[in-house]
């Protein structure tokens, strides 16, 4: 099993930036997708960007797309998630969670994860 642990969150202004980290520990010698979900309070759990083991293939939900990237270091098992020209509507807990055997418009689904970090907070101020 893989242990995720988030950092990076924190207070922002609206228009700034700030970077999430994914630290794994554990059955990091197998390959795995990761996956970036948030959850706001009183709503949903939503998908936010997920990469493939190798880093060839990113998926953003369209209200991230152009403002967020994803990326990954394999030799440091962490991946990152770069937040740019955020906005209040962007706060919420972001969780990353790790699959393996997954790829493609499944790796959207948070129900295919099998592996969540504890979540880091993100609050933007308008």
């Amino acid at each position: 099993q893989v242990q995720l642990v988030e950092s990076g969150g924190g207070l922002v202004q609206a228009g700034g930036s700030l970077r999430l980290s994914c630290a794994a520990s554990g059955r990091t010698s197998s390959s795995y997708a990761v996956g970036w979900f948030r959850q706001a309070p009183g709503k949903e759990r939503e998908f936010v960007a997920a990469i493939t083991w190798g880093g060839g293939y990113t998926y953003y939900a369209d209200s991230v797309k152009g403002r967020f990237t994803i990326s990954r270091d394999n030799a440091k098992n962490t991946v990152y998630l770069q937040m740019n020209s955020l906005k209040p509507e962007d706060t919420a807990v972001y969780y990353c969670a790790a699959t393996w055997g997954r790829r493609g418009v499944e790796l959207r689904s948070g129900v295919i994860y099998d592996a969540w970090g504890q979540g880091t907070q993100v609050t933007v101020s308008s």
